[in-house]
């Protein structure tokens, strides 16, 4: 099972139910969240499919909102037992990333060092709280690192090998905090 879900990439997360007729809020990870629409089929964790009949941006919310009906989701009560559902696709039904792009899903689990190759741990998440990418570090020990996931902050990324480079700015990662320096 673990193979098959290196296999796949996590495009969208449905959220609430929407209205009365079997609508639901759902968050698209896609560069363009209209896309979700476009690679047939989507699939849950215990193999479920869940194919898109119709969809339109949610009124007033974020960009990668959509309000989505899936066919076979006829009421409120079938779409209210899908919240939190993530929903994903084969890895090779997405486009090649471009250049400077990268899946989430590969940047998970690499190791991140600074540039003289010190380890800080190990990318768990790319989390996004409305300014930007982040990269969730964990290191061996102690709580987890958020940097922004920037060039100038991460300016080498590599899959291949297995790694990204961090160039913290002062005082991110293991320094003295602000309110100590002004002591």
């Amino acid at each position: 099972m673990a193979e098959a879900a290196a296999e796949r990439v996590v495009i969208a997360r449905i959220g609430a139910a929407h209205g009365i007729k079997g609508e639901v809020r759902v968050k698209a990870f896609t560069g363009t969240p209209a896309d979700i629409a476009s690679y047939g089929a989507l699939e849950s964790d215990d193999g479920r499919r869940f194919e898109v009949e119709t969809f339109r941006p949610a009124a007033g919310g974020s960009p990668d909102m959509l309000v989505v009906r899936f066919r076979g989701i006829a009421d409120r009560n079938q779409a209210e037992a899908l919240n939190g559902i993530e929903l994903s696709v084969p890895r090779e039904r997405l486009p090649e990333a471009g250049p400077d792009e990268f899946y989430h899903a590969d940047l998970i689990g690499l190791a991140a060092v600074t540039a003289d190759g010190t380890a800080l741990g190990t990318v768990i998440a790319v989390p996004n709280y409305g300014a930007g990418d982040l990269l969730e570090i964990v290191p061996k020990r102690g709580e987890s690192i958020l940097v922004p996931f920037t060039r100038t902050v991460v300016p080498e990324v590599d899959v291949a090998g297995g790694r990204v480079v961090v160039d913290p700015p002062e005082g991110l990662i293991g320094g003295a905090s602000d309110q100590d320096e002004r002591s």
